[in-house]
């Protein structure tokens, strides 16, 4: 059996072992977990139960991993993501008027136009129209939004009285069980222990409860009745897909979804130096997204926290397939998961955003039509708390930077396009 699984993944070609894989995924799912109530709650405020939600998330990350782990072979994490979740309960239903029922055939909309984008020559064209300035740039940029996350969820930045931001009680037992855990993480990283990753939220946990910031008595209750999904499932509406408001809300959402992901897989792939992953990685991406609509979420996105499971050795499908059991596990254990603290997740997010900055060395600051797009995408992408924002700002500017300096024939006619299209989503404030 393990000779079978080597082979198929091709183990020894990507350096790595199934133990190292294994734990890997372990890695990747305790720095993701937290997706699970997070998402379950956003979706609550578009009318969807709460019980029902956190099943149907579940069920979302475990698909969308398998997906990527047998279908591209790639160690990606497909989960519901941030930021679009908050553009599916406030953009799509909120704003826009639609049910969440109607939201969800927008999801599954999108879903089958990037899929069928990935399996066309248009997947390949619009990655090569991205300048490689723009690319590196996100990957900065995710890796400060990933930091910023970090601190927040670790209390050391909070939002401020008399400002945007502001430190936070370091007095406090759960910012000192934060500090305690970054310190412990940073040594065990720098030392190369193996696990390093996961022992770091182990001992962080541990911590924690000996300052009294979590309890292991919280640990009870019952996996969720299956009774209070079955609601949700397939309840998707089409009942206005040629209304503007519908086909409007599956541009904006189909521009954010592809733009992102096409960044975040070229800068996952590019860490495990793997580029010829990519068509077959957005591949199951854009699949994943369809079927989230179906099981009754926000659609999925190759997550920051993949670097996490990278930067523990992930190389391979095994550790997205791990990822996804272990979620499909977690059905059974929410009441253990809840109790694993912000402390102890922060200081991974926070190693891993350090790691992501080293990018900012590819970009050509000296050319300052290369560098100030890229800088825009490296500032908005944490500053507007949003990823597809952050890269809207750099693609738009990239053709404008080029135009001014009479450079036109360096900007590919795609990106033109793309430039375009973004500037649309924000004239019409459905970004």
């Amino acid at each position: 059996m393990l000779q079978w699984i080597k082979n198929s993944f091709d183990l020894t070609g990507h350096e790595t072992t199934f133990k190292r894989e294994m734990m890997a995924g372990l890695v990747s799912f305790f720095t993701i977990v937290y997706i699970i109530a997070v998402n379950a709650s956003i979706l609550a405020e578009a009318g969807i139960p709460i019980e029902a939600g956190i099943i149907a998330t579940i069920l979302t990350c475990v698909v969308g991993c398998w997906l990527m782990g047998f279908w591209a072979n790639a160690p990606i994490i497909l989960v519901p993501g941030m930021g679009i979740n908050a553009m599916f309960t406030y953009t799509l239903v909120h704003s826009m008027g639609l049910t969440w029922q109607e939201a969800l055939g927008v999801v599954v909309v999108s879903g089958v136009i990037v899929t069928v984008i990935s399996f066309t020559k248009l997947a390949q064209i619009l990655l090569e129209a991205i300048p490689s300035s723009l690319k590196h740039a996100i990957t900065v940029g995710l890796g400060l939004f990933l930091t910023l996350i970090g601190l927040e969820k670790g209390g050391l930045i909070v939002k401020g009285e008399n400002s945007l931001l502001a430190l936070g009680d370091v007095s406090s037992p759960f910012v000192i069980a934060t500090i305690l855990t970054v310190v412990l993480a940073v040594v065990l990283f720098m030392r190369n222990i193996p696990a390093n990753f996961f022992i770091s939220i182990v001992a962080g946990t541990l911590i924690a409860a000996a300052l009294g910031v979590v309890s292991f008595s919280d640990i009870g209750g019952s996996a969720l009745p299956v009774d209070s999904y079955l609601s949700l499932f397939g309840a998707v509406s089409f009942s206005k897909i040629g209304e503007f408001t519908f086909l409007v809300a599956v541009f904006s959402l189909t521009m954010v979804l592809l733009f992102e992901n096409i960044g975040l897989i070229n800068g996952h792939l590019g860490m495990i130096n793997r580029p010829e992953k990519f068509k077959r990685s957005l591949q199951a991406q854009g699949i994943s997204i369809l079927t989230s609509g179906f099981f009754g979420t926000s659609p999925t996105v190759s997550t920051v926290e993949t670097a996490a499971g990278i930067t523990a050795g992930g190389r391979t499908g095994i550790t997205a397939i791990t990822t996804g059991s272990l979620f499909l596990l977690s059905t059974f254990a929410i009441p253990f998961i809840k109790i694993i603290p912000g402390s102890a997740i922060a200081p991974i997010l926070i190693i891993i955003g350090v790691l992501m900055l080293q990018s900012v060395k590819q970009i050509d600051f000296q050319d300052l039509s290369e560098g100030f797009p890229a800088f825009l995408v490296i500032v908005m992408i944490p500053f507007s708390y949003s990823i597809a924002d952050g890269i809207a700002f750099g693609f738009i500017a990239y053709p404008l930077m080029k135009l001014a300096l009479g450079r036109a024939k360096e900007v590919s006619a795609p990106l033109y396009v793309i430039a375009a299209l973004f500037f649309l989503t924000f004239l019409t404030n459905v970004h």
